[in-house]
């Protein structure tokens, strides 16, 4: 379409400045008018001088000119704000489909918004609700080998050192916390069996004076002095006992000891890492695990115990930092394991992945922006659509002009038409949190709740959210509409130049494709890593092998007797008892002596407990010597070639014979085989030197390889079996590929995230793409009409549709393509073994994104192509 060329920018800005404001949009007009009628008659280029010339002799009458004073309504009296509501209920009401299209879009931006708000804010709150929660913090361990390795625990002597020897500590407490126990309670005759996951604690008196867990029932000061007593949690108290009154009632731990309850605690916030709901006396812990109780036990780490702190006032951690060393030199003067301790804070252990942090803040960075590019996607589909409709506008904004309205009444009245679409889509954004929150809390294994009447900073964000969005959307549409020129906008000669032009929405609809096309690298990203860590070739066979716990009362005869009479089960083809599978994390890694060295080699070794059966059922592929005799204690060993690789030997060959020598010289033997190198770990980490042993007082596990074929029948018979041989115990088993699965748990959890946001996100440019596909065809129907009068074929048509957002996609992708590319190497350097970023993924993003754009057009398209065009051109 021919547009009027527009007057010299510096005229016209200075006229805007000059003029009066009660005469300028009448004077403007006006000369735009003269400025028309001068191109056609006397040509542009004499044109522009006469409108400059016009505009400076009329300066002066300009500055000068009076008009009689009238009183202008206030924009946002009441009187007017009420008018803007109803105008703009008229105007949404007439534009159904345009309402509801920006409803949806802004809506299902805002149900992201508010999903990742609530879940960010849960998770920032962890144990923030402690008195002196700025003092407290836990004991962690950095173990200086060969590499740093960082635990979240600490040798089981240190709390009572630290407390004895320094008055830094107001309260120190030790806590041992053994996961998945086995709860048994009396009730008359019957005796029910709990399997508790997660688990018991073995906890001193002042942990509770640390932390700020009230009891409902007991004395706090004396609950957990003697041995062989217990509190519990409300849940916990109601489970065992429903509701009779809990104190001095008994329960059983794995059917060893006896505890007696003295105080009952109000249930744990969800918001707290201490989810365990049984405390009992430390002073037991000798009972169960003398080993770890021992105020002698320097020489190792295990995973049960941690140790907190609160700090007096004014005293600094790197004060008490300087200290720790002291103990590694009085304690471990010869370890090449040297072990750092460090402090802490509470506010980070839950946040840490170090130490075992559950949520890492990156990930809760990760998820903000991922929120914000959904808000922002629905604010640019929003802003798009708009400024697309102000052409349809145009006269109503003329005639509202030539009545004597003013910028700013125009402009208020398209914000109150975006704060109805926004309320609107808040109030349906909230409806539909409500719906997926249930998905949310299955995925996340919490309780969120979303209750803005309660919440007080949620309905902060929301109210704050509804005002931004509404700013943001509506600030650049509605001052696109007050500036339209009521002589231009009644004659209807408004262009595409006059509404921001198309050059505006393409530049909105590529950062639309650009969020999406990040959001989709990502997804094919991580679900192609996953795929890659659980479906390769591990080195070992996992597939139809279930592995089943131990009773805790087995002894070495039991162990040997039920798993000959598992092998008599049918559809079982083999049984192994061992520690744990070979990837797993479940590891036991220390220190080591080779070849009778006077000194142990600078890197630790992984430890795994099994018999002779577990190589033959994992299919681990010997590369030297034998495999294991027979046995119940530690004779022999079988290594991996990594360790041949660490301790630099041409072959693995050289290691057979060699002896190897471990925990203090207690298990010591010769080297008799080396297996190829298997996975037994995540592959987050690299391969570890490892050791094979016979070990019956270590082994946890049966591994049952069995016939899928009749799977249920089979893993029936295998509860008949084991339940005979430990009738008092409760059965469990999980199938191995499961098992590793769990070791990428936290990736699952983003990709299943990423998929639901990305989803969201394209759902919304496509609605967005769909309403401007609807305006582009209603603006070109009659020149659809002239070229298929002039012979334009159906695909010709289409591909003016086609070319445009093809356009616009390829270029989309080249802004996207190096953040995505960014995003996710970073992503994947915390792995030790990954996929290659290779063009194919930014390939099949492409490809996506053209497939999702072309069925979001396509029918649009199609439809204006197949118009008559006698429908078309029939007003002319």
């Amino acid at each position: 379409m021919m547009t009027t060329p527009r007057p010299p920018r510096w005229a016209e800005t200075l006229l805007s400045w000059w003029g009066h404001p009660d005469t300028l949009e009448e004077v403007q007009g006006d000369l735009l008018e003269l400025y028309g009628y001068w191109v056609e008659t006397v040509g542009e280029r004499k044109a522009r001088w006469r409108y400059g010339l016009s505009v400076l002799k009329l300066l002066r009458p300009l500055a000068r000119r009076k008009q009689p004073e009238y009183s202008t309504p206030l924009f946002l009296s009441p009187a007017m704000l009420q008018n803007y509501l109803k105008i703009a209920l008229r105007n949404l009401i007439r534009n159904k489909a345009y309402a509801g299209i920006n409803v949806l879009g802004l809506a299902l931006g805002m149900t992201g918004g508010i999903l990742i708000f609530t879940l960010v804010k849960y998770h920032l709150s962890f144990d923030n609700f402690h008195a002196n929660s700025d003092r407290i913090y836990r004991f962690v361990t950095e173990q200086h080998r060969e590499t740093v390795s960082y635990s979240d625990n600490v040798p089981s002597p240190l709390g009572k050192a630290f407390r004895n020897d320094y008055m830094f500590g107001e309260k120190v407490a030790r806590i041992a916390t053994f996961t998945d126990v086995l709860i048994t309670v009396e009730k008359g005759r019957e005796i029910q069996k709990f399997k508790e996951e997660e688990g018991l604690a073995f906890t001193e008196p002042e942990f509770f004076d640390i932390f700020n867990f009230p009891l409902l029932k007991g004395d706090k000061a004396t609950a957990l002095t003697e041995p062989n007593t217990a509190i519990l949690t409300e849940d916990m108290a109601r489970k065992l006992f429903g509701d009779a009154n809990p104190i001095n009632r008994t329960f059983r731990l794995d059917n060893k000891i006896t505890f007696r309850i003295t105080g009952v605690l109000r249930n744990l916030p969800a918001n707290t890492e201490r989810q365990t709901p049984i405390y009992v006396s430390y002073a037991t812990l000798k009972q169960y695990n003398e080993w770890l109780a021992s105020d002698d036990n320097w020489g190792g780490i295990v995973s049960a115990m941690q140790c907190f702190v609160r700090l007096q006032p004014g005293v600094s951690p790197a004060l008490v930092e300087k200290l720790l060393p002291a103990y590694v030199r009085k304690y471990r003067p010869t370890s090449k394991n040297i072990h750092h301790y460090k402090l802490q804070p509470l506010a980070d252990v839950h946040f840490n992945p170090q130490y075992e942090g559950r949520m890492p803040k990156s990930i809760l960075w990760v998820l903000s922006l991922i929120g914000a590019f959904l808000i922002i996607t629905a604010c640019v589909n929003f802003i798009n659509l708009a400024t697309a409709q102000a052409l349809r506008r145009s006269k109503e904004v003329g005639v509202r002009k030539a009545l004597g309205s003013v910028r700013g009444q125009l402009f208020w009245q398209f914000i109150t038409e975006t704060g109805l679409i926004t309320v609107t889509a808040v109030a349906v954004a909230f409806g539909c949190a409500l719906l997926f929150l249930p998905a949310v809390n299955e995925l996340f294994r919490i309780k969120l709740t979303i209750n803005p009447v309660t919440d007080g900073q949620l309905t902060v964000f929301v109210v704050l959210l509804t005002l931004l969005v509404t700013l943001f959307a509506g600030s650049y549409p509605g001052f696109i509409l007050a500036r339209f020129q009521p002589v231009l906008a009644l004659k209807g000669k408004v262009s595409q130049q006059n509404v921001g032009g198309f050059n505006t929405r393409r530049a909105l609809i590529v950062v639309q494709f650009a969020i999406s096309q990040i959001l989709i690298i990502g997804v094919i990203v991580i679900a192609s890593q996953v795929r890659y860590a659980t479906q390769s070739d591990l080195g070992f066979t996992k597939e139809a092998v279930v592995m089943v716990p131990m009773g805790s009362d087995s002894e070495v005869q039991t162990m040997k007797t039920l798993r000959e009479r598992l092998l008599k089960v049918p559809g079982v083809n083999q049984v192994s008892l061992c520690r744990a599978a070979p990837a797993t994390d479940n590891n036991w890694t220390t220190s080591f002596w080779y070849d009778n060295r006077a000194e142990s080699e600078n890197f630790a070794i992984n430890v795994k407990s099994a018999d002779d059966q577990y190589m033959d059922l994992f299919g681990l592929e010997l590369v030297a010597g034998r495999n294991l005799y027979p046995a119940d204690t530690v004779r022999e060993f079988v290594v991996n070639e990594t360790l041949a690789k660490k301790l630099n030997l041409k072959s693995p060959q050289e290691l057979l014979g060699k002896t190897l020598s471990m925990n203090g010289g207690t298990l010591k033997g010769p080297i008799v085989g080396v297996v190829r190198d298997f996975h037994n770990r995540s592959f987050h980490e690299a391969i570890n030197p490892i050791c094979i042993s016979t070990r019956s007082s270590d082994y946890n596990d049966y591994a049952v390889k069995i016939n899928l074929a009749n799977a249920q029948t089979t893993l029936g018979a295998l509860e008949k079996t084991w339940s005979e041989m430990h009738p008092d115990q409760i059965f469990e088993y999980q199938f191995l590929d499961e098992q590793i699965a769990e070791l990428y748990q936290t990736e699952s959890l983003m990709l299943r995230l990423i998929e639901a946001f990305a989803g969201i996100a394209i759902f919304i440019g496509c609605l967005g793409l769909y309403g401007l596909v609807s305006f582009m065809a209603a603006q070109k129907t009659k020149e659809i009409g002239i070229r298929k009068v002039l012979g334009s074929s159906v695909g010709q048509i289409i591909w003016i549709f086609a070319k445009e957002f093809s356009r616009l996609i390829v270029i989309a992708f080249v802004v996207a393509a190096p953040v995505a590319w960014y995003a996710m190497s970073a992503w994947l350097k915390g792995f030790q073994y990954q996929i290659s970023l290779g063009a194919g993924v930014f390939a099949l993003t492409v490809a996506g994104t053209f497939l999702i754009a072309l069925l979001t057009v396509g029918y649009q398209s199609i439809k204006a192509a197949l118009m008559n065009p006698v429908r078309s051109l029939r007003s002319e």
